[in-house]
């Protein structure tokens, strides 16, 4: 990479010097997009933001937060976890590096920078971070529809689930199905039938807005959709959307037996999580409903009663 060289890759710098943060931007300018921040408090709000950097340069001593507490917060939340952390110092001793990696740090840049150094070091860890991005990105995704898989799904429940406890937010999730798709692949062919479901699993991304919402494929003809902060009216809404939408493409569906095109049914539940809760029992509600839906006619939506919801 040459001074010339551009990137998508965002970098912030923590440090309350102003002649560290002027020579930084100065060797770095001309190769990433950069932000600053003189102190642990604002560095925290930037990474905990909508748009994350994908590296931090943080110095250790700061006044308020040191470098090792705001490192310590950014690798304890799920969110941000994953954006890796060079450490800034002037220090150079065996102790302050093995505490820096304790707390999950990936590397260190001594004071005074050499410009060589700070860049090839920045260019490292920003490369194992694209490697690392494309991996975790083909393991979330399903590989048929392209959305994410269950297991992205399990885990971003998890984490919206402990972020509703802690704000005492509503949460929903919709659980849908394609009404007699075991008919539709005995009749047109399992091809026709993988085409379909990546039709309506583009449906469902294309339908949300918020980049909170997550749809992915649960599996065979099932699909699932967390939105969070979403009251039981908001997603029953987005389930009518995602009802119309879906009946919009007009797959021909001779054998189905509720429409001449491919239709959904769904389920949908919504809860204040509590404390002594597991998300688990959101999914089962949805599920529940889900399965009434279907039991009672299919190509429609049910919203299950009995959960916590304010709405």
């Amino acid at each position: 990479m040459n001074e010339t060289d551009q990137t998508n890759h965002s970098i912030l710098i923590v440090d309350d010097e102003p002649t560290n943060i002027r020579v930084l931007l100065e060797i770095l300018r001309p190769l990433y997009p950069l932000r600053v921040a003189n102190n642990g408090e604002t560095a925290i709000k930037i990474v905990q933001s909508d748009t994350p950097p994908d590296l931090v340069l943080l110095d250790i001593m700061m006044p308020g937060l040191d470098g090792f507490d705001v490192c310590r917060k950014i690798k304890s939340n799920p969110n941000t976890a994953t954006i890796p952390i060079i450490f800034i110092t002037g220090k150079d001793t065996d102790r302050d590096e093995i505490s820096g990696f304790e707390v999950g740090a990936v590397d260190y840049i001594t004071k005074p920078f050499k410009p060589v150094v700070v860049k090839a070091r920045v260019k490292n860890q920003l490369e194992l971070k694209n490697n690392r991005d494309i991996l975790e990105a083909l393991s979330y995704r399903d590989g048929l529809t392209g959305i994410f898989n269950r297991r992205k799904f399990n885990e971003y429940l998890q984490t919206v689930w402990g972020l509703s406890v802690r704000a005492m937010s509503v949460l929903s999730i919709i659980m849908i199905d394609i009404d007699f798709f075991k008919l539709y692949n005995d009749h047109y062919g399992h091809q026709a039938g993988d085409e379909s479901l990546k039709k309506v699993a583009q449906v469902l991304e294309a339908t949300l807005r918020r980049k909170t919402d997550l749809p992915a494929r649960y599996g065979g003809e099932e699909f699932a959709c967390i939105l969070p902060n979403t009251d039981s009216e908001g997603a029953t809404k987005v389930a009518e959307l995602f009802r119309n939408n879906i009946k919009a493409l007009q797959i021909p569906h001779e054998w189905s037996k509720v429409d001449s095109y491919v239709t959904v049914s769904q389920g949908v539940a919504t809860i204040v999580p509590g404390r002594e809760q597991k998300p688990e029992i959101l999914v089962k509600t949805a599920d529940e409903a889900l399965y009434i839906s279907k039991e009672s006619g299919r190509n429609r939506i049910t919203y299950l009663e009995g959960l916590d919801d304010p709405a």
